[in-house]
């Protein structure tokens, strides 16, 4: 008998059943987001022949104008997850207070956050774009809002899905990071990296250095030195294509704080905290400028962050730096 392959849901149910958690409620979860991935994918596949390019003519609640397949990603989202009793909430980045439903919120044991279409700006162009996922406990001794505002280290899981030459679904349940692409020929997403390492150290930094001039010193200092030592810039400006590059080649991703933004750009609920947990899983750092993502205690769904992930050797570097940078002031 010839090798056999493995789905993602095998491989969660196989993980649960490893550490006794062989509910499937999980596995069902997660079944939601990759149904609505599919339906993702599919649309993308054919942007270009349908009405499905372009602006949809209205604006999100970060006050952006959305795009088409915004509104049908976050749609499609909602619906799969919707249907599922183990959801208490939905938080998009598309929707301006968390979606409910009225018979799972007491039931519902999870709280699914997301950006169903990041980097969709990108669409019209052909450049990759992905979905973003968080996945926290509803705690039944916390408000809804308490249990959907809990630091990044409370996450139970986190993933993207990329769609890009192939559609790979990478995430991790708390045990290492596993990569998964979607199999055309039977629409299942295909075990391909199992325990993914992001390497100690990488020849590449990813940054938009346009506003280089509007960074705090040790930004500039750090990307300056980098520089200097002969690394390459690599900047495709769709976070899930740069963060899951650095994740496979190793690096640095920076999206520092500006004078424009000096609280930064990047949404911490669903983009810089399940990007740090697979980063930290995969064995690399995700820090805010200090200390780590993980451990910001959030205030509001859409709050935005700094965000700086990569290597263990980069990120320990630009630490360095920061800190050299604050004692000379």
């Amino acid at each position: 008998m010839g090798h056999m392959i493995t789905t993602v849901q095998q491989h969660l149910l196989q993980e649960q059943q490893r550490h006794g958690d062989a509910s499937g409620t999980f596995s069902w979860l997660l079944g939601g987001i990759t149904l609505a991935a599919k339906m993702v994918e599919a649309k993308i596949r054919s942007a270009g022949l349908g009405d499905v390019l372009g602006a949809f003519g209205a604006e999100n609640v970060q006050g952006e104008q959305q795009q088409k397949l915004d509104v049908y990603a976050n749609n499609a989202m909602i619906h799969c997850l919707g249907l599922r009793d183990s959801v208490a909430a939905l938080v998009s980045e598309e929707d301006e207070e968390p979606v409910t439903f009225n018979r799972s919120v007491e039931r519902g044991k999870y709280i699914v956050i997301f950006d169903p279409l990041d980097g969709s700006s990108n669409i019209d162009v052909n450049v990759n774009v992905g979905t973003i996922f968080s996945v926290h406990r509803r705690v039944p001794a916390l408000s809804l809002d308490e249990s959907i505002l809990q630091p990044g280290t409370e996450q139970v899981a986190a993933g993207y899905v990329v769609y890009g030459p192939s559609t790979v679904l990478v995430y991790s349940a708390g045990n290492g990071v596993h990569s998964f692409t979607l199999d055309p020929t039977i629409g299942a997403f295909v075990l391909s990296k199992e325990h993914m390492v992001m390497p100690e150290k990488g020849p590449y930094y990813s940054v938009n250095e346009a506003n280089l001039a509007t960074w705090p010193e040790g930004y500039r200092t750090y990307v300056e030195e980098l520089r200097a030592e002969g690394y390459s810039s690599r900047y495709i400006g769709s976070l899930v294509a740069d963060f899951h590059r650095t994740l496979l080649k190793g690096g640095v991703f920076l999206y520092p704080p500006t004078l424009k933004q000096p609280k930064g750009k990047l949404r911490l609920l669903y983009e810089a905290n399940p990007l740090a947990f697979l980063a930290e899983q995969a064995g690399g750092m995700a820090s805010p400028g200090s200390g780590r993502v993980l451990e910001i205690k959030p205030t509001g769904i859409h709050q935005r962050t700094p965000f700086m992930v990569g290597s263990r050797w980069e990120m320990e570097r630009l630490a360095a730096v920061l800190t050299r940078e604050e004692e000379a002031r």
